[in-house]
């Protein structure tokens, strides 16, 4: 599904990532564990294609990245640590634009909107204000917005960062329930506690 080869990233003299190589199959679900700054979220960037490496390679589904980025973009679904989300729009409304810019035909996107939705838990919240839902109601929309395009390749940047107790053991069942046979997640931390109690390896 994806194979990460001897990726490398350098800020000039920084090396940020430096010879990382790893492979994540359809259904699971892989930690990418590591303190705070060991390059976790440079890393994803460049699963997603956000950042190109310095060196290295990143190919999912036998095809680099690189020759056709739009096209592997479209099979990765990303939630990044800071998520950008327009808190003047309802849920509903957010997922709508975010399946509109995916390039999901008009036909299906109502349909792809409502299964996202149903899919996160935010039945109830659909037609709430972003700006106006709890941080881990927010953290589902984003969430949501990654899953929107059905992508075989779910990244998830610290997703129960900033979460209460309760918002947390939340979240990790909505990714336990996300991973199938068709989807690989990876999901970045720096608690070996949430690791163990995700992923299947790290």
């Amino acid at each position: 599904m994806l194979v990460a080869k001897s990726l490398c990233l350098d800020y000039g003299d920084l090396a940020a990532v430096s010879d990382v190589s790893f492979e994540v199959s359809s259904g699971e679900i892989v930690g990418l564990l590591g303190h705070n700054g060991a390059g976790k979220t440079s890393i994803m960037r460049m699963l997603t294609g956000f950042l190109r490496p310095s060196s290295g390679s990143i190919i999912v589904d036998n095809t680099d990245i690189w020759e056709n980025l739009e096209k592997s973009q479209k099979r990765v679904g990303y939630l990044p640590e800071s998520e950008v989300l327009y808190g003047d729009m309802t849920v509903y409304d957010y997922l709508y634009y975010l399946g509109k810019l995916n390039g999901i035909q008009n036909s299906q996107l109502e349909s792809k909107v409502k299964e996202a939705i149903l899919r996160t838990g935010l039945e109830d919240r659909a037609n709430w204000y972003i700006q106006k839902l709890s941080k881990g109601f927010q953290q589902r929309a984003g969430v949501a917005q990654a899953i929107i395009n059905d992508p075989k390749i779910l990244v998830l940047d610290e997703p129960t960062n900033g979460l209460d107790p309760s918002q947390v053991e939340a979240m990790r069942s909505m990714i336990k329930t996300l991973s199938n046979n068709d989807t690989a997640v990876i999901l970045s931390t720096h608690v070996l506690q949430e690791a163990e109690a995700i992923c299947d390896r790290a």
